[in-house]
């Protein structure tokens, strides 16, 4: 049986899964390693400690589908629609800008329900809190170190990590990389910044006229949504919940500064924006390195090839743009690279 590895459980590895999973022709498989502690990369959803329940977006906030996308991905939102994975979003998001044609969706179990359902479909072994440090070719196999327990063989592996974390990978695939692939791969850029979910006890009233709003006039956060809000979701027996997404700049100077820190400034800020808020009962600051694509790698049509056999591709935002669209584009193209292998 065909043993593939797939590196990163947000939305380009975990429908990389899925449509693996659908289209193989033989018996697969499949293994997903993640990092992180959790499943969605920039797609994840935090719980409340407090209250599994209460719960915020710390990545996407929601999907805009334009009318292009809305044609050539129609079975993906129909399917999502239909498993009332995605509805409509209807709640006032101030400072929304809307372009004619547009329609935006939120997920009202949270973004990272998108990736749960296909990781789901997929059937993977999936595993969290594996980081790998090193991909090596061993007699046509490759053979996957990581930090903590023993390498593994697989045949094939999908790289969907940011670019810098696959140039940081070490053993013999510094030596499959191209030169131009290389600088392409330097050459996919990421904007920084933090975000900050704040859970609040049942019966707490955050008293404002919308869901969400841009902030243009505060040099450190861009945007604040009352995340059950914008969801439609308002419960006596659960508190509401507050996500704070900070400017690019903000993020960029305060990268390697404490999450207590940045805490702390986040909280003085918003008392301007939101005087006398009460205080949460928890909260959760993240720190997105690699937020959102500011230059995708050129000419690289949604996937970049590194070795053909045993085969070894790259997939993910870093290779088409920063959305939801974006994503699916680039496991498509994944799948395309991989149907004579699978």
């Amino acid at each position: 049986m065909t043993r593939v590895l797939i590196v990163g459980a947000g939305l380009t590895g975990s429908l990389c899964a899925a449509l693996l999973r659908r289209e193989a022709s033989s018996p697969l498989r499949l293994t997903v390693w993640d990092k992180a502690g959790d499943s969605g990369g920039r797609m994840t959803t935090a719980s409340s400690p407090h209250n599994p329940q209460s719960t915020v977006d710390l990545g996407a906030q929601y999907i805009t589908c334009t009318p292009h996308y809305a044609k050539i991905h129609q079975s993906f939102y129909d399917e999502l629609l239909a498993d009332g994975i995605l509805k409509p979003l209807t709640s006032p998001i101030d400072g929304m800008v809307i372009k004619e044609g547009d329609c935006n969706f939120v997920a009202p179990h949270g973004v990272s329900s998108i990736v749960n359902h296909y990781l789901k479909q997929s059937g993977a072994d999936i595993c969290f809190r594996q980081r790998v440090t090193q991909i090596n070719l061993r007699n046509n196999k490759w053979e996957v170190s990581r930090e903590t327990g023993s390498s593994e063989q697989f045949d094939i592996i999908v790289l969907t990590m940011p670019a810098p974390q696959i140039l940081q990978l070490q053993g013999d695939i510094t030596n499959l990389i191209s030169e131009c692939q290389r600088q392409q791969l330097e050459s996919v850029s990421y904007s920084s910044r933090y975000a900050l979910g704040l859970f609040y006890e049942a019966g707490t009233k955050i008293d404002v006229p919308w869901a969400g709003r841009y902030i243009t006039s505060n040099p450190c956060i861009r945007f604040i949504s009352i995340d059950n809000k914008k969801r439609n979701i308002e419960s006596s027996e659960i508190g509401p919940s507050l996500v704070i997404h900070t400017t690019v700049p903000f993020g960029v100077t305060h990268l390697e500064h404490s999450i207590e820190d940045v805490q702390e400034l986040l909280f003085q800020q918003l008392e301007n924006i939101l005087p006398g808020l009460p205080q949460p009962v928890a909260t959760k600051c993240q720190k997105w390195r690699h937020s959102q694509v500011t230059n995708a790698a050129a000419n690289s049509l949604g996937q970049m090839t590194l070795h053909l056999q045993p085969f070894l591709v790259c997939g993910g935002d870093g290779f088409t743009q920063s959305n939801f669209d974006g994503c699916i584009t680039s496991a498509l193209c994944v799948l395309e690279a991989l149907k004579n292998h699978i």
